[in-house]
C-alpha cells in the first residue's frame, strides 16, 4: 500500500468502507502473511470496529527478517557508511517523521484511542530523540590504555552488536519504538521491530519513511503478530539484544528466553507509581499533577501515578477537590479537539479495568467517583472507562499492588516524611515517583529515599531525549535515552599490538 493512499482524515473503516491491509516490512518490501495466509484484525477502540488487517507472522517470518538483517548488518551499504554519515541518515529519518507528524499522529490515535493532540506531539518531539543520537553516532569512542610495557600498543574499540530485536507495546508505539531503535541506530546495529498487534500500523509507516531518506534495506524490518512471533525473534540465534517494553511478567520471560543463550536485554517493565503531596505543597500545582498523572491518556502510561499519598491534613478536601474535577472530564472521540480523555485501547483492558476496580471494593476500597464504564453518544460500541477514584484503599491490598493501565487513582493518607516514603517504596516496582513540597530541602531528601528510576519534583510525566529513564526492582533492567542507553547497544574490544622487534618466548605469559 502506498503511503499517500492512507485515509487522510477519517480512520474508522466502517465509515471508509475500506479494511487497510498490511504486511511485515523485510528487506524493504512488504511481505504480505506466513504461507498459512494467516491475518489478524486490528479494531477502533473509539468505535470497537475493525480498521485494518495485519500478516500474522510466525518463526519464518522471523527468521526471514532476522536474515535480511544480517545481511545489512554484514554489507557494505551499511557498514562502508561513516559514522558520520549514519548519523546524518537518522537525521534525515527525523525530518520525514517531523513532516508525517499529523497523519502518523491520527493512526496512532485510531489505534489506541489516545488523544491525537498527544499522539500528534509525540510523532513531533520523536525527531529530537533521532536528532540526538544521531549527533552521538561519531562520538563513539575506544581509548589507549597506558600499559607497563611500553612496547605495547593497547587500545578499545566500541562496536555494534549486530541484530537487535525491538518488542513493542501499544500505549505509546512510536514514541517508545523510537526511544529502543534509536541508540542502536547509532551505536551501527540494525533492527527487526516486533510491535504490539494493536498497533503496527504507525511503525510500518514510519520504518517505510527510513527507507525513503536512504536507510538500505534490511536496516529497519518489522513482524507484526503477536506472542508467538515475539517469542520466535526472542529465541533466534542471530539476534544478538532484545530492547522489550511492556508488562512485568512478559518480561520476566523475555529475560529468562534470552538468558538461554546469553543474549543481552533492556526491559522496561510497569510502574505502580507514588505521587506524595506533603502538607507543605502548592495545593493547585499539585492536584493539577495528580490528575495529568493518572487521567492523562487514560492511565495507558507505564508512569502512570496510580497511587496518591495525600498528607491527612489535606487528604479530605483534595480528595474532594479530585472527584469535583474527574466528574468535569470530558470523554469521547479522541479525534476531536475538546475530548479530555478517550477509550482504553483494548476490549482486554476495558475488562481489567472493571474486574481490578470490583476486586478493590471487595477488598474494602470506596469508589468516590466513576468506577463503571463510561457511555458515550454515538459511540456505543467503544472501550470507555470513566475516570475513577478510590479511597480506603489498603497498601497492601491487590489495586495498590499492582498495575492497572486505566484511569484508576488509589489515595491514600499519610502522617509523616518517613510514612510516606516507606509507602511509596511499599511495592516490588519502582518506576517513577512525584513529590509535591515547597520545601527544596525535604523534596531533595524524599528523591534520595525513593526507589524509583524516575522521581519527579513539583512536576510530573517529563522525559527527555537526553536523560535516562528505567525502572528500579521489578521495573525493569538497563536505561532508555540518554548516552546510557547508547552504551547499550554497544561491545568493547580490546586490541593488543607488539611494536618492538624482540621474539616472544612462547611458554611465558607477558604482563
Amino acid at each position: 500500500m502506498n503511503m499517500n493512499q492512507f485515509p487522510a482524515k477519517n480512520m474508522n473503516a466502517s465509515t471508509t468502507g475500506q479494511m487497510i491491509e498490511y504486511g511485515h516490512w523485510i528487506a524493504g518490501e512488504s511481505v504480505q502473511c506466513a504461507p498459512s495466509g494467516a491475518r489478524f484484525t486490528s479494531c477502533n477502540p473509539t468505535t470497537g470496529e475493525p480498521w485494518a488487517r495485519f500478516a500474522e507472522g510466525d518463526a519464518a517470518a522471523v527468521a526471514q527478517a532476522a536474515t535480511a538483517a544480517k545481511a545489512a548488518f554484514e554489507g557494505p551499504a551499511w557498514r562502508s557508511l561513516s559514522a558520520t554519515r549514519r548519523g546524518r541518515l537518522m537525521m534525515l529519518w527525523a525530518d520525514a517523521i517531523g513532516q508525517s507528524a499529523e497523519r502518523i499522529g491520527r493512526i496512532e490515535t485510531t489505534q489506541n484511542g489516545k488523544l491525537l493532540n498527544e499522539m500528534v506531539l509525540q510523532a513531533r518531539i520523536v525527531p529530537d530523540w533521532l536528532y540526538y543520537y544521531g549527533g552521538l553516532a561519531d562520538k563513539i569512542e575506544g581509548r589507549v590504555i597506558p600499559l607497563e610495557r611500553a612496547s605495547v600498543l593497547n587500545y578499545t574499540r566500541r562496536e555494534p552488536l549486530g541484530v537487535v530485536g525491538a518488542i513493542m507495546p501499544w500505549n505509546s508505539p512510536l514514541f517508545l519504538t523510537v526511544m529502543a531503535v534509536a541508540p542502536a541506530l547509532a551505536a551501527g546495529n540494525c533492527v527487526v521491530i516486533k510491535p504490539s498487534e494493536v498497533t503496527s500500523a504507525s511503525i510500518i509507516e514510519a520504518v517505510r519513511l527510513a527507507e525513503k531518506v536512504g536507510f538500505p534495506p534490511g536496516v529497519l524490518n518489522v513482524v507484526t503478530g503477536g506472542r508467538a512471533t515475539a517469542q520466535a525473534l526472542v529465541e533466534h540465534p542471530d539476534i544478538a539484544k532484545i530492547a522489550f517494553t511492556g508488562g512485568v511478567e512478559a518480561g520476566r520471560e523475555v529475560g529468562v528466553r534470552a538468558a538461554r543463550r546469553l543474549a543481552h536485554v533492556t526491559l522496561e517493565l510497569g510502574g505502580k507509581s507514588a505521587n506524595i503531596v506533603f502538607d507543605d505543597a502548592d495545593p493547585q500545582q499539585a492536584r493539577a499533577g495528580l490528575l495529568a498523572g493518572i487521567f492523562a491518556a487514560a492511565g495507558q502510561t507505564c508512569v502512570a501515578g496510580s497511587r496518591a499519598f495525600i498528607h491527612r491534613s489535606l487528604h479530605d478536601r483534595m480528595l474532594n477537590e479530585l472527584a469535583e474535577r474527574a466528574r468535569g472530564i470530558r470523554i469521547g472521540n479522541p479525534l476531536e479537539a475538546d475530548t479530555q480523555m478517550g477509550p482504553v485501547a483494548t476490549r482486554a483492558q476495558l475488562a481489567k479495568n472493571e474486574s481490578m476496580v470490583r476486586r478493590a471494593i471487595e477488598e474494602g476500597a470506596c469508589v468516590v467517583h466513576g468506577g463503571c464504564r463510561a457511555a458515550v453518544p454515538g459511540l456505543p460500541g467503544g472501550y470507555f472507562y470513566t475516570p475513577t477514584i478510590l479511597s480506603g484503599v489498603k497498601p497492601q491490598s491487590f489495586i495498590a499492588q499492582n498495575e492497572v493501565f486505566g484511569p484508576v487513582l488509589s489515595v491514600i493518607p499519610f502522617d509523616d516524611e518517613e510514612e510516606a516514603i516507606a509507602l511509596a517504596n511499599g511495592t516490588g516496582f519502582g518506576l517513577a515517583a512525584g513529590v509535591w513540597s515547597l520545601n527544596i530541602r525535604r523534596a531533595h531528601r524524599v528523591a534520595h529515599r525513593l526507589e524509583a528510576g524516575t522521581v519527579w519534583v513539583n512536576m510530573y510525566r517529563a522525559m527527555a531525549f537526553n536523560s535516562p529513564f528505567g525502572g528500579y526492582k521489578a521495573s525493569g533492567i538497563g536505561r532508555q535515552n540518554g548516552i546510557e542507553a547508547l552504551d547499550a547497544y554497544l561491545q568493547t574490544k580490546s586490541v593488543w599490538c607488539e611494536l618492538s622487534d624482540e621474539v616472544q618466548d612462547p611458554f611465558v605469559m607477558r604482563v
